[in-house]
């Protein structure tokens, strides 16, 4: 896939529900400043680049965006992680620009040293799904998994049922950067485990019947090898788009289904 304009690491791809805009950010590394940026449709595999989202960065990190439909972008920023223990945010996207830039309150478990470092908005704006992991001063997380939080008022709350509904996702192993169906009952993830004394990186995806219920036992996407992370659903949930390493960089890459 080509980012016309654009010759940096791109990780965390987000098509936006429309198809018209791919936000991502640059290479996810605490030794250089990590923003967030977007570029536009040409077709499914050629997108323009317009720049970084104006009003969305700071001096650390910001990354992992995804949007609604109404245009609320979410993303993770460590701005303020240090007085407040949370790290999502939300503003307001139009050509280019994040206004109104907030926290999300409700979503933060409140834990130093524990921390949202993924999560993606639902289409209709009404649930996130994140991912919650635990640092201890390396880039990595010791564990993650993947929680459900639903809309409350201006904020959010951790599902009730969110272990339930991700009881046959969340292992020993690492699962983070959820990406969800417009229906709720399609989710892709990145799961990283230690096989033979390495670790495996691999896209996963399970399904269920009903929002009330849990997700499935989740298989593996065959089509997608290599080191590769972030899957980003499209609208139409044709096309599944991520990042891959390639050498020494990170570029997006995309596959389909008919």
């Amino acid at each position: 896939m080509a980012i016309r304009g654009y010759a940096g690491d791109a990780m965390e791809p987000f098509i936006t529900r429309d198809g018209r805009y791919l936000f991502f950010n640059n290479r996810n590394d605490p030794r250089i400043d990590t923003n967030l940026h977007y570029a536009e449709r040409v077709d499914d595999l050629t997108f323009d680049y317009r720049g970084e989202l104006q009003g969305a960065n700071s001096p650390v990190l910001d990354a992992v965006p995804s949007m609604d439909r109404d245009g609320n972008l979410y993303f993770i920023s460590t701005r303020s992680y240090a007085q407040t223990l949370s790290t999502l945010y939300r503003g307001r996207f139009r050509a280019g620009a994040v206004s109104g830039v907030e926290l999300v309150a409700g979503v933060s478990l409140g834990r130093r040293g524990l921390l949202v470092f993924d999560a993606e908005i639902s289409p209709g704006g009404e649930a996130l799904f994140l991912a919650d992991g635990e640092f201890s001063g390396g880039p990595d997380p010791r564990s993650a998994d993947i929680a459900v939080a639903v809309r409350d008022g201006a904020g959010f709350r951790r599902h009730p049922a969110s272990a339930e509904f991700m009881r046959n996702v969340n292992t020993a192993a690492l699962e983070y950067a959820p990406s969800i169906s417009a229906d709720l009952l399609e989710l892709f993830f990145t799961r990283a485990q230690s096989v033979a004394g390495s670790v495996q990186v691999a896209i996963y995806r399970s399904r269920r019947a009903s929002r009330d219920a849990p997700f499935d036992v989740p298989e593996r996407v065959a089509a997608i090898t290599g080191l590769v992370e972030a899957p980003s659903l499209s609208g139409d949930g044709r096309s599944l788009y991520y990042h891959k390493r390639e050498g020494s960089r990170f570029v997006i890459y995309r596959v389909s289904r008919p």
